[in-house]
């Protein structure tokens, strides 16, 4: 009877130390950041962190917040909802970025050339505003 009681009180030591481990296990796990939906002009595989680097190289050049391309979501107005269209300046932004893509890859694309500090970004032209400045050359 003493040999049960101690295999009994062995085995539940055991069954605890599992569970226990199991569990700071479960907490140790890395969260996953979820896949971005509704990627149209960016590359559908961009990792997290690249695609919020990008958002970040946005931010810097046209002086914004997030909050000027994409709409606040439905169920709490304070959080955007970064998947949306329904803010039309998403829609204008995908449009510069592929028209920056198009002449990048026209002009500055070059297997002799490659260097790109001579490419255009964003920043080229919006220069940290939200419009371009329009700079008219005197004679």
């Amino acid at each position: 009877m003493k040999h049960i009681k101690k295999i009994g009180a062995i085995a539940s030591v055991f069954a605890i130390v599992i569970a226990l481990s199991a569990f700071n296990f479960q907490q140790e796990k890395p969260q996953e950041e979820p896949k971005p939906t509704n990627l149209k002009v960016l590359p559908k595989n961009i990792s997290h962190d690249e695609l919020i680097s990008t958002m970040k190289e946005f931010n810097v050049a046209l002086g914004v917040k997030c909050g000027f391309c994409h709409a606040p979501s439905k169920e709490d107005p304070k959080k955007l909802d970064f998947a949306s269209d329904e803010n039309h300046k998403k829609e204008i932004g995908r449009a510069m970025i592929k028209m920056t893509q198009k002449i990048n890859k026209k002009y500055f694309n070059r297997s002799w050339d490659s260097s790109p500090a001579k490419a255009i970004s964003c920043k080229t032209c919006h220069g940290g505003k939200e419009e371009p400045e329009m700079v008219i050359a005197k004679n």
